[in-house]
């Protein structure tokens, strides 16, 4: 549930806080103080368009920021924060609990969030594609394992398809392909490539870039280390000897002596050897350098390193047995693609019986919500299609689709034909009603669904809005009394003029400013007549109970 809302600079909203609760929030004002901008600033901030001229006049920028409690969803922590800044020169900064992302990815996170609906945005009932997964919400378990499995195969069915649909044309084509995939293996091959090999060849490589360098100073150490140096210090060796009897310190020296000795010799000897094993030919150096470009010309090709490029041999390699191998592999397609069909058609059967069977059921259950809702002449039906000419889709061969007729007498038509947006506005809330306890989204906004309704309807239809209220966090805008007495917590809109400028302000009513603005709102008048009306009204507020 949205717990906090921050609008800036959203039409003639200046800079607006809002706490908002769990259960039913009404939203009641002013005309023209900016109640809808509510609604559009949540719309904004679900991933909806926004136009420039929404910012307020003066300003670059606008403003929204929620922080919805959304607990058991994978996060850190149950708070999440989301925002969207868009300045006027277009620039939108999304942000989802301090993380930066696109505004598609916006959308898509605050779709499973918050479900708006308003007289002329009824888009996901009027949308036919959405009538399956209402009715599969509804199912619930009974259709969820086979729709599981048949997901599975379907998406395997799909990558069969997509293989035989690229099974590289002709013969032509296929003789173009392989000519090229051949040169390429032929190229990787003839380079006889060994791993390690790269790493190797640079070492040489800066050897030989250095070999006068290490020429040189080779020479000078060897020098330095000549027989004269070694024979000094075995002078040194024989001199101290003669005195070592006299004291351990002598000893100590000569033994020192002793091992500068054997190690300088040694490393004469070494220093020797590296010299003469020296091979700075320019022959050799030429085999380095080509090499090492043979193989950066290699991984330009195929691969950042020696490895990748082998790697894409053997992908090549099998690719080029694939198409060698076509028809037989183009045959072992086919068998698994039938297989999986056959399989695929079992279970669209069987969700096709339980999705009849529980269409019936719904069909029901919106009619009687319907009829409380004062369209007591009114038929729905959700009709549930199974194709014959196995055109599979994600749901398998069934095609769903709402139809009602709402006047005796009357042919049944697709819902998305209906044009009346107070019927539509109630449609949609006896299908949110029915399916509230299952609806998966946890924020449902209505916004003046309520035009065009009045008397026992209204009072159903603030009902009906409570009992979703039970399993959802609600927020309303309405200016119907009947159901601004109903909300668990009541918020009045209104605007003022400060510095030549208007703004809007909201606040949150104690019971006794609730009472007057239901009086308000009532008869337009607040007097003790509409006062105890009002009180009636909010005395029966409880579920159930119409006034």
């Amino acid at each position: 549930m949205i717990t906090n809302l921050h609008i800036k600079n959203i039409g003639i909203i200046d800079e607006i806080t809002l706490d908002l609760y769990e259960g039913f929030n009404v939203i009641t004002g002013e005309t023209g103080a900016g109640k809808t901008l509510l609604v559009g600033s949540l719309q904004i901030l679900a991933g909806g368009r926004f136009s420039k001229d929404m910012i307020r006049s003066g300003e670059t920028n606008s403003f929204i920021e929620a922080s919805i409690f959304l607990p058991n969803k994978g996060f850190e922590e149950d708070q999440v924060i989301v925002s969207r800044e868009i300045n006027i020169n277009g620039k939108n900064i999304c942000k989802i609990n301090g993380r930066l992302v696109t505004v598609a990815e916006l959308r898509k996170f605050m779709s499973n969030i918050i479900d708006i609906h308003s007289q002329n945005d009824n888009q996901s009932i009027l949308d036919r594609e959405t009538h399956i997964e209402y009715l599969d919400e509804y199912i619930g378990k009974d259709i969820f394992e086979l729709s599981t499995k048949y997901k599975e195969l379907y998406e395997r069915y799909l990558k069969i398809n997509q293989d035989l649909k690229s099974n590289y044309g002709d013969d032509m084509e296929k003789r173009r392909q392989l000519d090229l995939l051949n040169y390429q293996v032929n190229e990787i091959e003839n380079a006889s490539l060994k791993e390690g090999e790269e790493e190797e060849l640079e070492e040489k490589r800066k050897m030989y870039m250095s070999s006068e360098k290490i020429f040189t100073s080779l020479e000078e150490a060897g020098e330095s280390l000549s027989d004269q140096t070694i024979d000094a210090i075995n002078y040194a060796i024989k001199s101290m000897q003669k005195i070592e009897e006299f004291s351990s310190d002598y000893e100590e020296i000569i033994q020192r002596l002793k091992d500068a000795y054997y190690e300088i010799q040694e490393a004469s000897r070494d220093i020797s050897s590296l010299s003469s094993d020296l091979e700075f030919d320019e022959e050799s150096q030429n085999y380095v350098e080509e090499r090492l470009d043979l193989i950066k010309s290699l991984e330009r090709k195929y691969g950042n390193n020696i490895s990748e490029v082998l790697d894409y041999q053997k992908k090549v390699s099998q690719e080029i047995y694939d198409i060698q191998n076509m028809e037989e592999y183009i045959n072992t397609l086919k068998k698994e693609k039938n297989d999986l069909m056959n399989k695929m058609f079992e279970l669209s059967i069987e969700m096709n019986f339980i999705r009849i069977q529980y269409a019936k059921e719904l069909s029901d259950k919106i009619n009687k919500e319907l009829s409380e809702l004062e369209m007591k002449n009114a038929k729905f039906i959700v009709n549930v299609k199974f194709d014959e000419d196995k055109k599979f889709t994600k749901n398998g061969l069934d095609e769903v689709e709402f139809f009602i007729t709402t006047n005796i007498g009357e042919e049944l038509k697709p819902l998305v034909k209906i044009a009346s947006g107070g019927e539509m506005s109630r449609i949609m809330l006896a299908i949110k009603n029915v399916l509230a306890n299952i609806d998966k989204v946890p924020i449902i906004i209505f916004d003046e669904i309520d035009t065009g309704i009045s008397g026992v309807a209204a009072n159903v239809t603030g009902d009906k809005m409570k009992q979703i209220s039970r399993f959802h966090q609600v927020i309303c805008v309405t200016h119907l009394a009947s159901i601004a007495a109903r909300g668990d917590y009541n918020y009045f809109v209104s605007k003022e003029v400060a510095y030549e400028k208007t703004r809007t302000t909201i606040k949150r009513l104690n019971e006794e400013e609730l009472l007057k603005e239901i009086a308000r709102i009532s008869t337009g008048t607040v007097n003790d007549t509409s006062i105890k009306h009002a009180y009636e009204l909010r005395k029966n507020r409880t579920f159930g109970i119409c006034a």
